[in-house]
């Protein structure tokens, strides 16, 4: 498959979640994205994070934010080190990092550090809030933007504690809105030159409030948890018990609303003036609530899924287990296996992208410092790696 990105290399000082994250996309859409990875601290210390290790400097936790990279160990604070990363950014067309805010310009890896080394170099910088405020400094991770940023008041039950989500969304998020980013200044740098992207996990968690935050700002609305993970207005939308667990509903619209009572044979709720209106169905939802609660109970989750879905938005409530068997899930293709050099075959999600209706191809991750030999070796002609090596440059 002919990948957009191909062509374009991208250097990337990152770890953990936001950073490889993001440059994954970019490797999975072709570009050779390089890891530079300091040997001495053992590289990204996802390497050795989560509960499953896959070799001395590998995990399924790297694996799952690094497919299709590979890795060239430098240690940046060393002056043979510095020069032999400004010779890479030579070959680059990206430098990727995802560093607190004040590091980049401290470690030279910002577009005034790097343009005199090569002119059109694309600079993006995943922080957590910023380089240029008075938190730059700051450490920072996900669950503090979800906090701060008014996520976890909006997630739960109303008399529970605040809840986060159950997974890193706004890493996940910022590094997806940082791809956008690098890609649009490359496709700009043919009138614009090099520059640096900025994106911060603060600003797309802000961002991400939308309408929330749209209706607070102007006229004074403050959103607040809802029962059963409802929406603020459309009703019904939320859950609802069924005889072996729960089921998710969600009509937007009166349409769905009418088609939703005629397949659980409920038209006369249709005629309950309670009910007529979407205002009216949000202002009795508790009342709403009891009558489909009893109606759905009286079937399984699956049995109700499997007659209401291709006529209103239905969802069964899977667990992490579900939700991987799905058969959706296979048929789709969102399930790959690739070669592992030590597990064997590995299964990993695929990219959700399509080129031409077809899956993006991706690999495993490469070991650290496994392409040193090629990249510094063969293609910038550096003789003397062993030393090199010895002296705890690479």
């Amino acid at each position: 498959m002919d990948k957009p990105l191909e062509g374009i290399r991208v250097l990337a000082i990152e770890q953990f979640g936001a950073g490889p994250y993001g440059s994954m996309y970019l490797a999975e859409l072709g570009a050779d994205v390089i890891k530079i990875e300091n040997r001495a601290t053992g590289g990204d210390p996802s390497r050795q994070s989560g509960s499953v290790a896959l070799a001395d400097d590998d995990s399924a936790y790297f694996q799952a934010f690094n497919l299709s990279k590979r890795s060239v160990t430098l240690n940046l604070k060393d002056l043979e080190g510095r020069a032999l990363f400004e010779q890479l950014v030579t070959t680059a067309d990206v430098v990727w990092n995802n560093l607190r805010g004040s590091q980049p310009a401290k470690l030279g890896l910002d577009y005034d550090s790097l343009k005199h080394v090569k002119p059109d170099i694309i600079c993006t910088h995943i922080s957590a809030y910023g380089r240029d405020n008075d938190r730059a400094d700051w450490p920072g991770y996900d669950y503090l933007m979800q906090a701060e940023c008014g996520f976890l008041e909006l997630t739960g039950e109303p008399d529970a504690p605040p809840a986060r989500f159950g997974l890193s969304m706004i890493d996940f998020m910022t590094g997806v809105v940082a791809a956008l980013g690098c890609v649009s200044a490359l496709l700009g740098r043919t009138k614009h030159g090099g520059r640096d992207v900025d994106v911060s996990l603060f600003d797309v968690a802000l961002h991400q409030l939308t309408y929330p935050a749209t209706w607070h700002m102007n006229h004074g609305i403050t959103t607040g948890r809802m029962a059963r993970s409802a929406h603020p207005y459309n009703t019904p939308v939320q859950l609802y018990k069924t005889a072996d667990g729960w089921i998710f509903l969600m009509c937007m619209t009166d349409k769905f609303w009418h088609l939703l009572l005629e397949l659980t044979d409920q038209t006369a709720l249709a005629k309950d003036p309670r009910f007529q209106t979407m205002a009216g169905r949000a202002e009795h939802r508790d009342a709403l609530t009891e009558c489909l609660d009893t109606v759905l109970s009286a079937q399984t989750t699956d049995s109700w899924f499997q007659r209401l879905q291709t006529h209103i938005p239905v969802a069964p409530v899977n667990d992490l287990p579900a939700a991987l068997a799905n058969p959706f899930v296979h048929n789709t293709g969102m399930q790959q296996q690739l070669p592992h050099p030590v597990f064997g075959e590995y299964r990993a999600l695929s990219n959700p992208i399509k080129l031409d209706s077809t899956r993006l191809e991706a690999r495993c991750a490469n070991a650290l410092g496994t392409d040193n030999d090629d990249i510094l070796g063969r293609e910038l002609g550096i003789d003397n790696l062993d030393a090199l090596r010895s002296a705890g440059v690479i």
